[in-house]
């Protein structure tokens, strides 16, 4: 995981103080891959080509007849020396390769064709057994990754990029797929296929006058290209790409605005650095925008991708909100979909804990509303994001912004969580509670909001978790009890000021 410096002004957030900034960019990831864990299958690693692709009418010869051949005849054909026998044998197992149900990947493999293939890739007076021969080993690459692997070891990968430059646009189209299969297997792929050169080939290729399904191929294998960590893509392939996906970001079609927004989502999920990349090419608004799209495959990225740029500096998340981002979250808060709810609460989360001028803007955008009324009737993981953003904002806000949190009405859903069984959310529910008794404490408000805490049932919620299994829990319990509901409050625990570290303070990261 990558180390960096981060300024003090986010050393003081909570969930990090203490901690140095390996640490809490430890635990941002760790949120992050939560959040992702549900949608990992979003954006498709692989794709098998099923379908029949309209051949060039200058390229007539790729529309050569298609016999049906058993798979010993298939071996004997692919081995032949006739380039017609080949070409008849390639195009019968990538048939084969095609079937909707149940290809037999392994069986080709295991039959050792794939060297073979990879012959026929740099055949170019064929380029109708080019295609074949890259349309077979894409299907095989959409595998495992030992199938994946074979085709790698078998030398595919510099042919292919060869073929980028074809003038047969079939031929350059199918190799561009097959290197997105190859490198969507995981980094080492994808390194190999950027070490071969593919990406200026590929960049090259991006133009207004191609098909529409090419400029789709294209894009989703460059998403591919920024795909995986541990390692990251190099800063120069990111480099190489980062114009090109801004101006793809322009576009019209969903499926490239889809896998332009992960391509940029994958760029962002990583170090300080990392984030700056991306925010440095001033696509920030323009992904604002698509947080409004109706289209979820649009929607679901470009949130992402906004949600990972606020786990930067507060200087990066301040290029997030002048972009407009908060004005984007309200509705999302409310979604229909509960995964947007979530990561729209993440994503405020990480807003909320920066400085109170970030706080103030949350507020300006309306933003407690839809939070309070997510704690009251979102589902649990809604819940618990929305949790994180209250204790955040607890202890980075003014006393002035504290008022106004509790004023919206937070603190009756918050209450009516004591019950959960989720230990560490429970747990964060009482110090904040405690947090902003002791705020109150300091405006001589203590004795109205004591009140209201006891006309919610709160008190008995918190007598009950003296006697909870988790020991933090019992003594956080205890400690308000008698710091600030008992008779002889003076004889109580001491309990940290606001301005001090809560023991949750220290030592708690954000994943449950």
């Amino acid at each position: 995981m990558p180390t960096l410096d981060a300024p003090e002004g986010r050393l003081r957030k909570f969930k990090y103080r203490g901690k140095d900034a390996s640490i809490r960019r430890h635990q941002r990831m760790a949120v992050s891959l939560e959040l992702r864990k549900a949608k990992k299958d979003e954006q498709a690693l692989k794709r098998r080509n099923i379908t029949i692709f309209s051949p060039e009418p200058a390229s007539g010869e790729l529309t050569k007849g298609t016999v049906s051949l058993t798979l010993q005849e298939i071996i004997s054909g692919v081995n032949a020396s006739d380039p017609d026998l080949c070409f008849q044998a390639t195009q019968a197992a990538r048939k084969m390769l095609s079937q909707e149900k149940n290809p037999p990947l392994k069986l080709i493999v295991e039959a050792g064709l794939i060297p073979r293939l990879v012959e026929f890739l740099k055949l170019s007076p064929h380029p109708c057994l080019q295609f074949e021969a890259a349309w077979a080993l894409t299907n095989i690459a959409s595998g495992t990754s030992e199938q994946t692997q074979a085709v790698v070891e078998g030398g595919a990968i510099p042919p292919l990029v060869e073929l980028l430059s074809s003038p047969h646009m079939t031929v350059c189209e199918q190799a561009v797929w097959a290197l997105g299969n190859i490198a969507g297997d995981g980094p080492e792929f994808r390194d190999l296929v950027i070490s071969s050169n593919a990406i200026p080939y590929l960049l090259a290729l991006v133009s207004s006058t191609i098909p529409i399904t090419f400029l789709r191929n294209i894009t989703w294998t460059l998403s591919n290209l920024c795909r995986n960590k541990n390692p990251y893509p190099s800063v120069k392939a990111v480099k190489q790409m980062l114009p090109v996906l801004s101006h793809l970001l322009q576009h019209q079609d969903s499926e490239i605005l889809s896998d332009t927004c992960w391509a940029l989502s994958y760029l962002t999920d990583g170090s300080n650095e990392r984030i700056s990349q991306v925010v440095n090419t001033g696509v920030l608004p323009r992904l604002v925008q698509l947080m409004s799209s109706s289209e979820l495959n649009v929607l679901t990225p470009s949130l992402r991708t906004m949600g990972n740029i606020v786990t930067g500096t507060d200087q990066q998340t301040q290029v997030a909100i002048d972009a407009g981002m908060l004005n984007m979250l309200p509705q999302l808060l409310m979604h229909p979909k509960s995964f947007i709810q979530k990561e729209a609460a993440w994503a405020l989360s990480n807003v909320a804990a920066g400085p109170c001028q970030h706080i103030q803007r949350l507020i300006g955008c309306g933003m407690l509303p839809p939070l309070v009324a997510l704690l009251k009737n979102g589902e649990f993981k809604v819940q618990k994001e929305a949790v994180w953003t209250v204790a955040n904002f607890t202890t980075g806000g003014t006393l002035d912004q504290l008022l106004q949190l509790v004023h919206s009405g937070v603190l009756e859903p918050l209450v009516n969580l004591l019950t959960i069984q989720d230990t560490k959310i429970v747990k964060i529910i009482l110090d904040v509670l405690s947090f902003i008794l002791q705020a109150a404490e300091q405006l001589s408000e203590k004795e109205n909001l004591c009140l209201l805490i006891e006309e919610m049932g709160g008190i008995d919620k918190i007598e009950a978790l003296q006697f909870h299994e988790n020991p933090q829990v019992a003594l956080t319990a205890l400690n308000i009890i008698e710091n600030h509901f008992s008779e002889g409050e003076e004889s109580g625990a001491i309990l940290p000021a606001p301005d001090q570290d809560h023991e949750f303070l220290n030592g708690l990261t954000k994943k449950y």
